[in-house]
């Protein structure tokens, strides 16, 4: 029998969740799942999942509230009836395509239930509230970590985020922004609506911007212009700081551990006619030639931070990796304040909002701090008193939000 048109999309949906809830495997690894579809059942396939994973605190409680015995949390069921409401509830798909596509799913298990769960929650007119639960963990975190904060962060959530864009020449940015359309953010910095197919937009193929959130574009920023003085950007791939970098005026030395990640940054290199040395190493056994005026280190983290564009660190993050993380990036804070120039600047960053990962680091830099000042940021961003930036989901909601960053600047004692 012909599968029901829709169904692989849907059962790569499925095996993509698997792959998140069960082996703890990141959404962009788990979309190897779609691998042979056309392009636009692959897209589908990550928004359903994607969606799922945001909303799924709630799709839960609505599914509890139907059934008489508990789903284990594992159940196939379970998994199934959340994309089913998903669709239902958040995507606005039409019910009987949805049972069409999502009940062959369950073939030899609770079909039946799955059906009268689905539909019972449909009759009853019941919704998804407007901005996501966390899940438990995530809450009791994020309540202690930032009890002002955290539901503003939920309310973040609730979409996935628009499109911003680096330019490589800040100078155009006025010609650029009225060419594709987009909302000035900074100089430099564009916002666009989500959605749009990114290689065919005026400028991509030219090299003329870069895909980069504006809070990722920060760290960079607040280096200011190189003027062909060196900067080494720590753990550097993919590579979009490494182009800002470069078209401020630094020389820059581009090292990371990962080889794939690499060949990305070097095709981007390529795209946008920049120029940087790109070195594969461990930064633990590595040692370069010279020290550097400047080094910025976006340490590897939880990356919590990007929960609105990555939901499943929702759902895959715990202390446990919190604390390897963290020793880790106190272990590179170190290996930067070693090789930097006296007088030199390091700026420290990650995109996480576990505080162990950001102010807990700052506060034991042993290199002088040197405070971000306020007429340093884009309009609507302020430092914090300590003279650090903290940006999360919740912040600029007007524009469209943005990601959760922890950053930081020292400079060493000349």
């Amino acid at each position: 029998m012909a599968e029901p048109a829709g169904f692989p999309a849907r059962r790569a949906a499925l095996r993509m969740l698997d792959a998140v809830l069960r082996r703890g495997d990141t959404l962009d690894t788990a979309a190897g799942a779609t691998k042979g579809l056309p392009p636009s059942d692959a897209a589908l396939a990550r928004v359903i999942a994607a969606e799922t994973l945001r909303n799924m605190a709630d799709l839960d409680a609505l599914i509890d509230a139907a059934t008489r015995q508990r789903l284990p949390d594992d159940a196939k069921a379970r998994t199934v009836l959340r994309m089913m409401l998903v669709q239902a509830l958040r995507m606005d798909s039409a019910p009987h395509a949805i049972i069409a596509t999502c009940l062959p799913l369950l073939a030899g298990g609770p079909r039946r239930l799955a059906h009268g769960v689905f539909s019972a929650i449909l009759k009853q007119g019941k919704a998804l509230p407007e901005a996501p639960t966390l899940p438990d963990e995530v809450q009791a975190r994020w309540s202690q970590a930032w009890p002002d904060r955290v539901d503003a962060i939920a309310a973040g959530l609730a979409s996935p985020p628009p499109l911003d864009i680096t330019l490589r020449d800040a100078e155009q940015t006025e010609q650029w922004a009225g060419d594709l359309g987009a909302e000035v953010l900074a100089s430099g910095q564009l916002r666009l609506p989500r959605g749009q197919a990114v290689e065919s937009l005026p400028g991509f193929a030219d090299g003329a911007w870069w895909v980069q959130d504006l809070a990722a574009a920060l760290p960079a920023m607040l280096l200011g212009a190189g003027e062909g003085r060196r900067v080494l950007d720590l753990c550097a791939a993919p590579g979009g700081k490494t182009m800002q970098l470069a078209a401020s005026g630094w020389q820059v030395m581009a090292l990371d551990i990962a080889k794939r990640r690499l060949e990305r940054l070097r095709q981007n290199l390529a795209r946008t006619a920049l120029s940087a040395e790109v070195i594969c190493a461990d930064a633990f056994k590595w040692q370069p030639d010279t020290g550097f005026d400047a080094i910025l280190l976006d340490a590897p983290c939880t990356a919590t931070g990007t929960c609105r564009r990555h939901p499943d660190v929702l759902h895959r993050i715990g202390q446990r990796q919190i604390d390897e993380l963290a020793e880790l990036q106190t272990a590179l804070i170190a290996k930067a304040t070693e090789w930097l120039n006296p007088g030199g600047v390091l700026v420290y960053a990650t995109c996480s909002l576990e505080p162990e990962e950001g102010e807990r680091q700052a506060e034991a830099v042993t290199l002088a701090p040197d405070p971000v000042r306020a007429d340093e940021l884009p309009a609507g961003l302020q430092p914090t008193g300590e003279g650090w930036v903290r940006t999360d989901p919740g912040m600029m909601p007007e524009r469209g939000g943005l990601d959760g960053f922890f950053i930081a600047r020292f400079r060493k004692a000349g």
